[in-house]
């Protein structure tokens, strides 16, 4: 992947909040992931009454409308959920349309994984297209990697982290494990794939800086027109980022998952929205927990791309808030080796017993054989599909 620094530098209007877009726009942010998405969707829907107060619908029944998002770019959802339907779509289309002429905002990362022309024009037009005006949330690679990576060993990765980079970095087509990673993150040609249909004149490309906290919310307020203030983090345990030890403690549960060969409902109902949610909601992380280390070599092909999508973005004649430079800078490495992954008892316990909750809700009846009759193998396997059958009747 070649590298060019040539980045056009932010002029003064640009650093200064941007002017409102006009009444009854409809604001579409597509993300992508690990962009600041879920903070803003959280203060977006907590503040759905004070901003109606000020001419602005948030019409989504939820923080985030993830299934409508997953239904029009026809994407599968999370390993072992029920897959979305058009009607998840169309209850989103009947909310903002009953926005009327008021200024809208609809945000979901999923539409960065729209597949093609023909499906971003669907949701143009679905939207309104004289309305719509698209917002691209950026932010370093080198920060969006140690997040991504550790968000999809929650939908089911089995590869460690330098593994995943050593694919995702240097082995072209890049596409595996993880082929969604670069249609997010090869940011250059998302925001071309959205210009192409929308055109430059309706694009913002927003570069996140992480240094300036509540920054992103002030951009989204000067935007919408909204107060200064009124937009503001909501804490979401449930969506925050795995610590190092209780990614690969997830990650080697999904290598003995796959190695069973169990059913991927049975991941989602057990592991993931089981014992993942409430390790997450019940355990706060320590300061002096290991985090997920990003290689020297790792961070300074990231600092390339992030130079290479920067140039690029900035020829198209989308508007740009922010420094661009930001994507291109090579962050400091760890000077020391990480410290091993170890993880606490407690927190092992949590996600244990949050297996076990779900379960509890459905038990199943004993099996026709002893467990000394049975193969462990062959148990697990049994095991495993009695329980989700009853998860399924209940």
């Amino acid at each position: 992947m070649e590298t060019d620094c040539s980045i056009r530098p932010t002029t003064a209007a640009e650093t200064a909040a941007p002017a409102p877009l006009p009444s009854g726009t409809r604001l579409l942010h597509i993300g992508p992931h690990k962009t600041g998405t879920t903070s803003i969707q959280g203060a977006l829907f907590a503040a759905k009454d004070a901003m109606a107060g000020h001419g602005v619908a948030f019409p989504a029944h939820s923080r985030h409308p993830m299934e409508a998002a997953l239904a029009v770019c026809a994407r599968p959802g999370m390993m072992g959920d029920t897959p979305p339907t058009e009607g998840h779509w169309q209850r989103l289309l009947d909310a903002v349309r009953a926005t009327r002429k008021h200024t809208s905002v609809i945000s979901s990362e999923f539409f960065a994984d729209a597949p093609d022309d023909e499906t971003i024009a669907r949701i143009v037009d679905d939207l309104g297209r004289d309305r719509v005006h698209v917002l691209v949330t950026l932010r370093p690679l080198a920060k969006i990697m140690p997040s991504q990576w550790q968000q999809y060993v929650q939908n089911g990765l089995r590869m460690g982290y330098e593994d995943w980079l050593d694919h995702m970095l240097r082995k072209a087509p890049y596409e595996k494990p993880n082929p969604s990673f670069w249609r997010r993150h090869r940011h250059d040609r998302l925001v071309e794939r959205w210009t192409r249909v929308v055109g430059a004149e309706n694009v913002t490309v927003v570069v996140v800086d992480d240094r300036e906290r509540g920054g992103l919310m002030r951009t989204f307020e000067s935007l919408l027109g909204l107060p200064d203030g009124l937009l503001v983090e909501v804490p979401d345990t449930a969506n925050r980022s795995l610590t190092l030890a209780e990614t690969e403690m997830l990650r080697k549960l999904n290598m003995e998952f796959r190695g069973n060969g169990l059913p991927d409902e049975l991941y989602s109902k057990l592991v993931r929205n089981g014992a993942v949610m409430h390790m997450k909601n019940t355990c706060r992380p320590a300061p002096d927990d290991a985090r997920i280390i990003t290689p020297t070599w790792a961070l300074e092909a990231a600092a390339g791309i992030g130079g290479e999508m920067a140039g690029r973005i900035a020829a198209m004649g989308v508007r740009i808030l922010g420094d661009p430079a930001l994507l291109s800078a090579v962050p400091p490495s760890a000077s020391t080796e990480p410290e091993p992954a170890r993880i606490d008892p407690e927190v092992a316990a949590h996600a244990l017993y949050g297996a076990l909750a779900v379960a509890a809700e459905a038990p199943a009846r004993p099996a026709a054989r002893t467990v000394h009759q049975t193969p462990s193998r062959e148990l697990v396997r049994v095991l495993g599909h009695r329980v989700l059958k009853r998860l399924k009747r209940t």
